[in-house]
């Protein structure tokens, strides 16, 4: 079947995106880069791709401006609590073992999971001692994480995730509201590395015991989800964790023998032992 002419200029966009800039979405899927290319080409007013590669090579600060299309930036705090509620039952009693934590929150976005892993952490006497890192290929998402602000009118809806993950105090004792927005502690960004990564070519960077990369897989092909997975079975400690998003799995991956299911329901793997 011949190739449209929107898929031969999609190609060669992602291809001088990674020679002009090295961002790689090469091996990112199909369907969800053409829906977010024709959302930026109305967001840029171009009538085609090539037009769009033309911006993007030529003008100062359209690809930053276009990275926002092509990362997710959809999240919430306590996202699918009973993600949250199984982390603080099944997987806290384990990490309690630790002397100190290093967890990896992969494609950490605007920085949601990384507060609400954060306050998990300080509500069950953990953070005190854990280091998280959070890592993004985009600097603009990673600047808003840094941040940790809101918008208020999330606030109520982050509140209920909170309660609903098996919550210990009050939501509102962690972020001072005003003007509309909501700022999170900085005592909490004490122990979070905020970091620029890419799971498409950079590397492992550090032993950890968990890593939490959730609805980021989804938006990847075959061979860059087996790359990244990859990247976390090398990152983990022996049995360490990995939690995904409650649309992903780990069945056909490359990687499926190196973990074990630990909570099916909720997506938390945990790296099988080595023989």
């Amino acid at each position: 079947m011949p190739h449209t002419v929107f898929e031969i200029e999609m190609a060669l966009l992602l291809e001088a995106i990674y020679r002009r800039y090295h961002f790689d979405f090469r091996g990112y899927a199909r369907a969800s880069l053409r829906r977010r290319l024709r959302a930026a080409m109305a967001r840029f007013s171009c009538a085609t791709l090539s037009q769009l590669q033309d911006r993007v090579l030529h003008e100062a600060g359209s690809f930053a401006a276009l990275l926002d299309y092509l990362t997710v930036q959809v999240s919430e705090m306590f996202r699918d609590p009973g993600y949250f509620l199984a982390l603080r039952r099944e997987v806290v009693p384990l990490l309690r073992t630790y002397p100190s934590l290093k967890i990896w929150v992969a494609g950490c976005s605007a920085g949601e999971e990384v507060y609400s892993l954060a306050i998990l952490l300080r509500e069950e006497g953990l953070l005190e001692r854990s280091l998280i890192y959070a890592t993004d290929i985009n600097a603009q998402a990673l600047q808003r994480a840094e941040a940790g602000v809101y918008e208020l009118d999330r606030i109520a809806a982050f509140t209920q995730n909170h309660q609903r993950a098996g919550g210990t105090s009050s939501l509102s004792d962690y972020y001072t509201a005003a003007y509309g927005r909501a700022a999170f502690d900085k005592s909490l960004r004490r122990h979070v590395v905020f970091s620029d990564h890419s799971l498409a070519t950079d590397s492992v960077f550090a032993e950890v015991q968990f890593v939490s990369c959730r609805n980021v897989l989804i938006y990847f092909d075959r061979a860059l989800q087996d790359r990244a997975l990859g990247l976390f079975r090398d990152a983990l400690c022996h049995r360490g964790f990995l939690g995904l998003g409650s649309k992903e799995s780990l069945r056909f991956s490359a990687c499926a023998d190196a973990f074990v299911d630990f909570v099916r329901e909720e997506r938390i793997y945990r790296k099988a032992a080595e023989p």
